[in-house]
């Protein structure tokens, strides 16, 4: 009765991932090959096109560059909060953090043209004190694109890694201090190695996202570095081709999931031996 009472509880959720996630996917990867006369024609078409990878390797390029970013300042952020010795003003920043959910994401990557655009705030700050002689170009191309989606993604990573670090034991850190070790030596043996795998599921999981991306690129890139999100919308809207668009996503999917794999083995493999250290 009580194993019958744990699925009652449990079945609306299988049935929402169900038929919200999984029968998606699969539908997108059966209309990938929805070709009797040769089920991998859109495969074959979307590898033989170098087009089509160069948007692959664009889209990749930026997820990692901007999963490093985040990583990046979001360490130094979260760490720079937690430091603080008043609860008071942590609460302030983490507040001042997470409110960026409360602001549509639309709105955020307009403000950045008011800020990036030829006539933006840093260019005419740049002109106005000499440094440069003409507009720079921080629009349009890759580097907007980056800034708009560090911007957005910064928060999934400061939040975990803030929860990460606060949850550590403060007497690890006390008890190595007492032993002689420099401030230093206890952030890099004793408290970077206890928050990595808050960082490196935030960095994976914003790398994630990143690949999916749609209105940061569109509006930041104006069209003219294209990505998986904006080629798939072309695909679809435009000319209508679901085939080539479903085996876009299914190879997206595919490497995806290698990496993500991949990042599980080496995360267990650095776990195992960080224990056998400890031992």
């Amino acid at each position: 009765m009580k194993q019958a009472g744990r699925w009652g509880y449990l079945l609306p959720l299988l049935c929402f991932v169900v038929f919200a996630f999984d029968l998606p996917v699969l539908r997108m990867l059966l209309v990938s090959v929805d070709n009797p006369a040769d089920r991998l024609s859109a495969f074959r078409e979307l590898f033989a096109t170098p087009v089509y990878l160069r948007v692959v390797v664009i889209t990749f390029k930026i997820a990692f560059a901007t999963a490093v970013l985040c990583g990046l300042f979001g360490y130094v952020l979260a760490y720079w909060i937690y430091s603080m010795q008043s609860a008071r003003w942590r609460m302030f920043f983490l507040g001042t953090v997470g409110m960026t959910f409360w602001i549509s994401i639309l709105a955020r990557t307009y403000a950045w043209i008011v800020i990036l655009g030829n006539n933006g705030l840093i260019n005419r700050t740049l002109l106005e004190l000499n440094i440069v002689n003409a507009p720079v170009s921080l629009i349009y191309n890759e580097v907007g694109i980056l800034i708009g989606t560090v911007n957005v993604l910064l928060p999934i990573v400061v939040l975990p890694l803030y929860a990460a670090m606060s949850g550590l034991d403060g007497r690890l850190l006390a008890a190595a201090r007492s032993l002689g070790a420099s401030e230093l030596r206890v952030f890099w043996q004793i408290f970077f190695p206890l928050t990595l795998p808050a960082l490196a599921a935030g960095s994976m999981l914003v790398f994630i996202l990143t690949l999916g991306f749609f209105v940061t690129p569109a509006i930041l890139g104006g069209n003219r570095v294209p990505m998986v999100a904006t080629v798939l919308d072309s695909f679809i809207n435009v000319i209508s081709e679901w085939q080539l668009a479903a085996a876009l996503s299914s190879t997206l999917l595919l490497i995806t999931v290698l990496l993500y794999f991949f990042y599980k083995k080496l995360l267990g493999m650095s776990s195992s031996q960080q224990k056998e250290a400890n031992t």
